[in-house]
């Protein structure tokens, strides 16, 4: 027996409840992807496309001719879901069957037996775009209504994107001010050291590090580094 739609309401309160921050961003998109599925009255399938530098990649798809109608795009290089995430427009096909803009694709999708397709370019001005997308077994499957529905879920995608990228972003910063800290400390440490062996000044103690730096082509926190942990073993022993 059919499983009856879900409610778009309980479907967006679903998403809302993802912490962002704490899931991967595949598995964000996948859950997207599902949920969009269940609240169509209609058979359909969903796939998620990214693009970056011009090359296509299905994130999230519910079954496997979503993806494969998806590939068959990046393979040509054209075709709604490209199209959509390049644009950021709503790309409609439809019947299939009367389908001239992208022949070869439509061709295949009657094939696999696709009868209409709809593609919404996801709000996002990043290094990355895509598009989500929905293939449906029946003609004419879309209304406006469920193209409203259906922008509302790439809407969710998007914030998905964007935080993803904002996480990651944020993270690798914070890394490298981590690191950072952590250089500036030990090469303290080590001005340190040497300025109590020669009774020199901080300028003149860094500029020890650094020669020594140059002579043995190694950065001047690895050669602090080197300093304080036999500074440390001496004290040790």
């Amino acid at each position: 027996m059919t499983r009856p739609p879900t409610d778009p309401a309980d479907a967006f309160a679903e998403l809302g409840r993802i912490k962002l921050g704490e899931a991967d961003l595949d598995d964000v998109l996948q859950r997207v992807a599902e949920l969009t599925r269940r609240v169509l009255p209609v058979p359909v399938e969903v796939s998620v496309t990214l693009v970056r530098d011009g090359i296509g990649h299905t994130a999230a798809f519910t079954d496997d001719v979503a993806r494969d109608m998806d590939e068959r795009q990046y393979a040509q290089g054209r075709g709604p879901c490209l199209d959509a995430a390049a644009s950021g427009d709503v790309m409609s096909v439809p019947d299939l069957t009367a389908e001239d803009r992208w022949p070869d694709w439509a061709e295949r999708g009657a094939k696999v037996g696709v009868a209409s397709s709809v593609s919404i370019g996801l709000p996002i001005q990043e290094a990355v775009v895509g598009a989500l997308n929905v293939y449906a077994r029946t003609p004419h499957a879309f209304d406006e209504d469920t193209v409203a529905v259906l922008q509302t879920f790439a809407a969710y995608a998007a914030v998905a994107l964007a935080n993803a990228h904002l996480y990651d972003s944020t993270a690798a910063l914070a890394r490298q001010m981590q690191e950072a800290m952590a250089s500036r400390a030990v090469i303290e440490q080590a001005k340190g050291i040497i300025m109590a062996q020669r009774r020199c000044t901080p300028a003149e103690a860094f500029a020890v590090l650094a020669k020594v730096s140059q002579d043995s082509n190694r950065k001047v926190r690895d050669v602090a580094q080197a300093l304080v942990d036999r500074a440390a073993r001496t004290t040790r022993h």
